[in-house]
C-alpha cells in the first residue's frame, strides 16, 4: 500500500492541490499533475539545468527536489514568464539572438538568466557565462545565449 502526502503549490498563479508520493520528484509532479511540459528532463541527476524552474524565486533542480519539499511554495515555470500573451523579455531575446536551437535547455536556460539578471542587473559577459554554467546546451556554442541575457540586461539599463 502506497502512502501519499497530500501537498499544495502555486505553479504560474494557479494553486495546485494532490496527493503525491513522498517519493516523486518536482520535476515529475510538474509534468504529470500540473500539465508543465515546459520543465525539461534530461540528466535526472541535477547536472543539465533542464528542469530548471523558480522556487519562491529561486532557481532549483526539479529533478532533484521532492515535490513534497515544496508544499505551499510558489513555482515558476517557463510557462509562467509570458504574461497576457506577450513573451517575456527574455525569452523574446532568445528568440531574437538565436539563443536556442533545439530548444531542450532554453526553459531552464531562460529562468536561470532571469534570476541571473535579478541577482545582477549589469553582468559583464563572463559573469553572463559563469551564470549560466550549471546549464548545458550542446547545440548553440552559447554564443548567442549570452548575447541574448546581454541585450536583455542593456534594455534594463536602458542602454
Amino acid at each position: 500500500m502506497a502512502t501519499t502526502v497530500r501537498i499544495s503549490v502555486t505553479v504560474n498563479g494557479r494553486t495546485f492541490q494532490a496527493d503525491c508520493e513522498p517519493r516523486k520528484t518536482l520535476a515529475d509532479f510538474l509534468r504529470q499533475d500540473c500539465g508543465g511540459t515546459g520543465v525539461h528532463l534530461g540528466c535526472e541527476h541535477g547536472v543539465c539545468g533542464a528542469c530548471t524552474v523558480l522556487l519562491n524565486g529561486r532557481t532549483v533542480r526539479s529533478c532533484c527536489l521532492l515535490a513534497v519539499q515544496a508544499d505551499g511554495a510558489e513555482i515558476t515555470t517557463i510557462e509562467g514568464l509570458a504574461t497576457g500573451g506577450e513573451l517575456h523579455p527574455m525569452q523574446r531575446a532568445f528568440a531574437n539572438n538565436h539563443g536556442l536551437q533545439c530548444g531542450f535547455c532554453t526553459p531552464g536556460m531562460i529562468l536561470t538568466a532571469c534570476e541571473l539578471l535579478a541577482d545582477n542587473p549589469a553582468p559583464s559577459d563572463e559573469e553572463i557565462r559563469e551564470g549560466i554554467s550549471g546549464n548545458l546546451c550542446r547545440c548553440t556554442g552559447y554564443h548567442g545565449i549570452v548575447n541574448s541575457i546581454r541585450e536583455v540586461a542593456d534594455q534594463r539599463a536602458g542602454k
